[in-house]
């Protein structure tokens, strides 16, 4: 099922013994184009702490109540690791540039999140699996901060990132929501990530493999008509005819 990341903001994560606290922010990998942690503000039982929680931890998600709920325990997420010791790339710079580390970018320098010990690694996909892998930190990103990303396209700019759409089966990231602004005004369309080439922090920019004629053709998003398998099936329609 596809869920916008404002869908998937400010959900309640249920622990196997009570409230845990609510979700803020998503890290994703731009390789994989997977969630690879929620960031969760805990309540006032861990001091208001953000912590990073990985999605194989989640067991069921409850759209109708916003609530996730999750196979570890409030002990497991005391341990888990917090928002200061796996930075995204944006917090990476921003310490390489106050307080220089050498080490940061090695390999190993990042935990990964506690995985329960009831999940079998043959049930994840490949694309995921290696994308929880510690070597693909230099691709982590924060949703938060790549939210209004300008995209530029072959010959041309074509607007800003507004959105994702995730599938919570499996926390794959498959279409970005991008907002044309005024270069083509008043449209939303859909971009599978196949089509990036690269999401560089320095320029805060997003570089598309398409030219704007391309993006003109796109499948386009309506947030207020609820996302279906007929939307689904059309997009992967298009995007198909597009690898032709």
């Amino acid at each position: 099922m596809l869920h916008t990341l404002d869908d998937l903001k400010s959900l309640a994560i249920h622990a196997s013994d009570g409230d845990i606290g609510l979700t803020k922010d998503f890290y994703f990998d731009d390789k994989h184009w997977v969630i690879r942690y929620l960031v969760v503000e805990t309540g006032s039982w861990l001091s208001s702490k953000k912590i990073l929680l990985s999605p194989i931890s989640i067991k069921e998600f409850n759209q109708e109540h916003k609530t996730l709920t999750v196979t570890i325990s409030r002990e497991q997420v005391k341990n888990s690791p917090d928002i200061d010791s796996e930075k995204p790339v944006s917090r990476q710079h921003e310490v390489d540039h106050s307080e220089p580390s050498p080490n940061m970018m090695s390999p190993g320098y990042y935990s990964v999140a506690p995985k329960p010990d009831n999940i079998d690694n043959s049930e994840m996909s490949a694309d995921v699996e290696a994308a929880l892998s510690r070597d693909n930190d230099h691709h982590l990103r924060s949703s938060h901060a790549v939210t209004d990303y300008h995209l530029d396209a072959i010959d041309g700019e074509l607007g800003h990132l507004q959105g994702m759409l995730i599938d919570t089966d499996n926390w794959a990231i498959r279409y970005l929501i991008v907002n044309t602004s005024n270069w083509w005004l008043g449209h939303l369309v859909l971009i599978a990530p196949k089509w990036i080439k690269e999401v560089s922090w320095p320029t805060s920019k997003i570089y598309v493999d398409m030219t704007q004629q391309q993006v003109k053709d796109a499948p386009t998003f309506d947030p207020s008509v609820p996302f279906n398998l007929e939307h689904e099936q059309s997009l992967q329609t298009h995007y198909g005819r597009n690898d032709e």
